[in-house]
């Protein structure tokens, strides 16, 4: 006799690509290197208070379009060229958007907008977007949502943020402690 206890909820599973196989395909160029670590610096100068520029974290409330997300980095690239006296400028790069209920995931969870949730696809699309970014030397900061995408894209980012509703989550609190970034 057999009995079914396990994945009762579950219709399919699909494995996700191992992290080293996407930096691997992408891996992190010397000038994109140089971006994000320049910018995790200065970020962290002006939290501590010896850089007193503002920082400022600029960007749409989420990533849906790479190619509109360039077209913005290229306008931001602008300002930030013209105000990197006084502003440490990083693009709001978040590809994870947190539901209570119902509602599009964003970008990396569901990268086709039509629930069909091609993850792998969606983690392509978002180390590719943040790699150009960084050798267009426009650093990007990101909400980190879930426990698993910061191993796909977590040395791309200059700066992390962890959301209101995740705050008390003892996982994202060992998470934001162990982040390169701050």
């Amino acid at each position: 006799m057999s009995h079914t206890t396990d994945d009762v909820r579950i219709d399919k599973i699909k494995e996700l690509l191992p992290p080293v196989a996407l930096m691997e395909r992408f891996p992190i160029s010397d000038m994109g290197a140089a971006t994000v670590l320049a910018s995790r610096q200065a970020t962290h100068n002006i939290l501590h208070g010896s850089d007193d520029r503002l920082l400022v974290i600029s960007g749409p409330c989420s990533i849906h379009d790479p190619e509109a997300a360039r077209e913005y980095a290229i306008k931001l690239k602008t300002l930030r060229d013209s105000y990197a006296d006084s502003l440490e400028i990083v693009m709001r790069v978040y590809f994870e958007k947190p539901r209570t209920t119902v509602g599009w995931k964003g970008l990396i969870n569901d990268p086709d907008l039509d629930n069909s949730y091609h993850i792998n696809k969606g983690v392509n699309l978002a180390r590719e977007l943040l790699l150009k970014l960084a050798e267009m030397s426009v650093p990007a900061g990101t909400e980190y949502l879930d426990l698993i995408s910061p191993q796909y894209i977590s040395d791309l980012v200059a700066w992390g943020a962890i959301g209101a509703r995740t705050t008390e989550s003892q996982g994202h609190r060992e998470l934001a402690s162990g982040l390169s970034c701050p």
